[in-house]
Order: C-alpha cells, then sequence, then structure tokens
C-alpha cells in the first residue's frame, strides 16, 4: 500500500467548514516537531470514531497527529473568531496554537472536527508561540475525559503527544500536542466577529450553517429560524451551566471564545473540580476579580447569551426594535430554564423526583450548612448515601467522610419528604448512586500526575486516574485515596491555561 492510500485509510475527511469563505479561517500547515513520542491514545474514542488503532499508532500516524505530515484529505486550517474576554471585546482573536485538520463521521453517523492543539504559530497567534507545554495537555485529557464519563457533554482528546522540544511558560517545560475531538469549534465569538464587522453576509452563512450542521430540527419549523436558533443555543448552554454546577466544575475562564455554539464543555484551561464548597471559588490565577468563580457561572453563561444574541440581531430581523424585542423575549427564558436544570439535578443527587414547595427549603439549607462548615461538594451528597442505606463507614471506607455534621432537623426534613416520594429505599439510592460520583478529578492527584510525567516521564499516576474516572459512581478497592479530597499541604489554589 502507497502512503497516500495509507494516509487514506487512518483519515476518512469528510470536510464541510472548510467549503465556507476564505475569511473564516486562514489555511495553513502544523509546524512540524522534532521527536515526537506519542504518550496516549484514546482507543474508545478511536473506536467511536472509526479510525484504525494500529495506525494511529504507527509512524505514519504519529507524524499525522504531530502535525510533522498533513493526511490526504485535509486541508489544515485555523478559525478566525472574535469575543469578549472578561468583559472586555477584542474584535479579532481566532486559532492561535491550534489547526482544525478535518471533520470525520462517528459510528453514531455525527460529524466531529479532529483539531490539533499546540501544533504551532497561525496568523492569529498575536504574540504566543503557537506551542503547548505538556502540563496542560494532560490537565485537558484528564478532566475532559471525566467528564464525558459523567455524562456533561464536552471535546475530548484523541491523542497526547511530547514534542520533543521545550516551552517557555511560568518555566521551561517540554511541549506537548493533543489531538482535540470535538461537534465544532464554532464558537459565540465566531458570530461576533462577522457581527462587528457589520458582515452580515458572512454572518448569514455563518448561522445557516451552524443551524444545519448542529439544530437542524430548526428547519423544518415555519418560524422565524434564527430566533429559533436563539432558543435552542439558550437551552443547551443552560443544560450545560446547570450540569457543571450540579458536579461543582469550575471552567474558570467563560469569554465568549470559550463558548462552544453547540454546547459542548470547550478550553479547558484553568478549571477544576470544587473541593469545600464555596460559590466564590476559583481557580484561575488570572481572574483576580473573581469573575470567573463557580457562584457567577449561570450569570456568565446569560450574558455571553446575551452577547450572541447581540451579534445574530440583524439575521432575527432587520428592523433593530423587533429585533431587540424578539431576543429580549428568548433572553428571558433563561433563567427559568437552568433553575429547571438545576434544580432537577440537585434533586436527583438528595434522591427526589417529585415537586413540592418546600423542596428548594431543603436544598439551600443544605448548601448553607455545607457552606458554613466547609463541607467537601463531592462527599457530602455519598454522605447522604450513607445515612439513607445505614452504613457503617467505619466498615465501609469508601464513603469515607467525617467533615460535615448534617443537623438532626435537616435529616429529619429529608427523610420525611423522601416519604412522600412513594419509592422503595432501594429505587432512592440507586438514584443518588447514579447522580452522585466517588471519584472526580482531584485537582491535587491532577497537578500530581501532571508533575510525574513532565519531571520523570511517569505516566502511572495520569493512567490511574483515567482508568478510575471511567467508572466515576463505582466503588475500587484500594482506590480511597482518590476518593478523599486534598489536605491543607496537597490543596492547590491556582491552575494555569499554558497559553
Amino acid at each position: 500500500m502507497n502512503k497516500k492510500n495509507s494516509q487514506h485509510k487512518i483519515f476518512n475527511f469528510d470536510n464541510t467548514f472548510v467549503k465556507l469563505p476564505k475569511n473564516f479561517f486562514q489555511e495553513i500547515k502544523p509546524e512540524s516537531v522534532k521527536k515526537p513520542e506519542l504518550l496516549k491514545l484514546n482507543n474508545q474514542l478511536s473506536n467511536y470514531l472509526n479510525l484504525k488503532i494500529d495506525d494511529l499508532k504507527s509512524d505514519l500516524g504519529i507524524s499525522i497527529l504531530s502535525g510533522n505530515l498533513v493526511p490526504a484529505g485535509s486541508t489544515p486550517i485555523a478559525m478566525v473568531y472574535a469575543g469578549h474576554q472578561f468583559g472586555n471585546f477584542v474584535d479579532q482573536l481566532g486559532d492561535g496554537r491550534a489547526i482544525l485538520l478535518g471533520e470525520v463521521i462517528s459510528q453514531s453517523g455525527k460529524r466531529y472536527d479532529i483539531q490539533l492543539k499546540g501544533s504551532g504559530k497561525t496568523k492569529f497567534s498575536r504574540q504566543g508561540d503557537g506551542r503547548s507545554p505538556l502540563g496542560p495537555v494532560v490537565r485537558e485529557y484528564v478532566i475532559s475525559e471525566a467528564m464525558h464519563y459523567l455524562g456533561i457533554p464536552t471535546t475530548r482528546v484523541l491523542s497526547m503527544l511530547k514534542t520533543g522540544e521545550l516551552v517557555e511558560r511560568e518555566k521551561i517545560e517540554p511541549g506537548g500536542i493533543l489531538a482535540r475531538v470535538s461537534s465544532s469549534h464554532i464558537r459565540i465569538g465566531t458570530f461576533e466577529f462577522f457581527s462587528a464587522k457589520k458582515d452580515f453576509k458572512s454572518l448569514k452563512k455563518l448561522a445557516d450553517y451552524t443551524i444545519k450542521r448542529h439544530f437542524p430540527e430548526v428547519l423544518s419549523s415555519k418560524k422565524n429560524k434564527y430566533s429559533l436558533f436563539l432558543d435552542k443555543v439558550i437551552i443547551s448552554q443552560a443544560k450545560l451551566v446547570a450540569q457543571w454546577m450540579n458536579i461543582g466544575f469550575i471552567h474558570g475562564v467563560m469569554n465568549t471564545d470559550n463558548t462552544s455554539i453547540s454546547g459542548e464543555t470547550i478550553d479547558y484551561g484553568p478549571c477544576a473540580f470544587m473541593n469545600s464548597y464555596d460559590p466564590m471559588t476559583v481557580y484561575s490565577y488570572i481572574d483576580i476579580q473573581g469573575r470567573y468563580n463557580y457562584g457567577n457561572q449561570p450569570k456568565i453563561m446569560f450574558w455571553n447569551l446575551s452577547k450572541f444574541a447581540e451579534s445574530i440581531a440583524y439575521l432575527i430581523d432587520e428592523n433593530e426594535i423587533v429585533a431587540n424585542k424578539k431576543i429580549l423575549d428568548s433572553l428571558k427564558t433563561f433563567p427559568d430554564i437552568f433553575s429547571k436544570f438545576w434544580i432537577k439535578g440537585i434533586k436527583n443527587k438528595i434522591g427526589l423526583n417529585l415537586s413540592f414547595k418546600e423542596d428548594i427549603d431543603l436544598i439551600e439549607s443544605l448548601l448553607d450548612m455545607m457552606y458554613k462548615q466547609k463541607s467537601d461538594f463531592t462527599i457530602t451528597f455519598r454522605k447522604l448515601i450513607n445515612i439513607l442505606d445505614d452504613v457503617n463507614e467505619e466498615t465501609k471506607p469508601f464513603l469515607y467522610y467525617d467533615g460535615i455534621n448534617l443537623s438532626e432537623s435537616w435529616l429529619k426534613n429529608w427523610k420525611l419528604r423522601l416519604q412522600k416520594e412513594r419509592e422503595s429505599k432501594k429505587t432512592i439510592l440507586k438514584k443518588m448512586n447514579n447522580f452522585n460520583p466517588i471519584f472526580i478529578p482531584r485537582n491535587h492527584l491532577v497537578e500530581e500526575a501532571i508533575n510525574k510525567l513532565v519531571e520523570n516521564n511517569d505516566l502511572s499516576l495520569f493512567n490511574n486516574l483515567l482508568d478510575i474516572l471511567k467508572k466515576p459512581f463505582s466503588e475500587k478497592k484500594n482506590k480511597v485515596k482518590f476518593a478523599k479530597p486534598p489536605n491543607k499541604s496537597q490543596d492547590i489554589k491556582n491552575t494555569f491555561c499554558g497559553t
């Protein structure tokens, strides 16, 4: 088999975004690296994308995944977009260290982008070098996989490579490249780019393309498709941020250019899972004011959606007054939609399904207790399972916790409320077990895995974490340390994105 055919065999690209006008992107090849080394291939994802594992692990596959060789069928591009960063508008950003190789069709018939991140400079790099340190590559791999197995929409990582080169950030580190898989890389900022330029022709092309790719059901309606498009995006983003809140996830940098139109979690930079419950929790070392703290995430998503709505206002109606009224009517739905998803999620965590007037007070008083006692978010809900199941925690260390004292009055009210469900204890416990993970990617463990790999080329903890996080709701013998929160010496206060 000749090289060209072999390349075709690895990736069967079916590219559509590159057929859009040239002002949507820059055609550019990835920069080559000196000595690429494949550290991890996502076998499960490879199979799902109809890719052959042996081909990806071959010299040819590694050359493609490192950017040293452009595969047949690919037109590599860096996408253009704008964005509001910490509330300030930047009229041109774009892929400064990422290059889209092309699109593939999965076993389920769904379309996915394959993008190299850390693959070198583009015209959108500004002052950057277009590279990524290995540490953030490891972080994105671990946390995106955790999110996937927790059932939260997310980009995923197909492969993780070491470049054989050094990258200078806070310190000099080994360079890394990941192959990111996403439903698309279209962002709110992509729409803002064309809107800011008043390039309504391109804006319409982008909207039509996005609707066809992500929300095709809109096309069968007789209503204004761009209004419906806005409504669909509002629902998907409200659901996504509710899922984040219900799992204790903090994105860390919710700029509009980091908000995917498809409703997937994207751009894992200074992100982390919360330990002690505190709505003000923030990990990003650059978020000094706490704009993107845990508790602000719903408000920020609403703000981001308002910017998206503004960017497509002209498409909704050329009459500004009419467009603004339609937009306001749509945006007004966000708080209730978010609240519905969030309340449903947290009620599942405490075993509730039916709705009664005392439910909100029950939830709020629990969160208030957790806040005052600095209780671990994840383990507190496992504690409730213990209590309901009458578990002796001394003999069942997997349900470990000694950091919260739930008031007797709250527990009494909770148990009385559970009686109204008219479900067996077994059914309620099953539900609670399905919505309350034992294992999350604890920040101190992720950092330890990064350090082991970066400093000693040791993948053991990284691989351990991945195996554990594939089944976050299942007990695992001799893995108790992966469920525990950090002690004071282990606690990691800041994370870095690697830009």
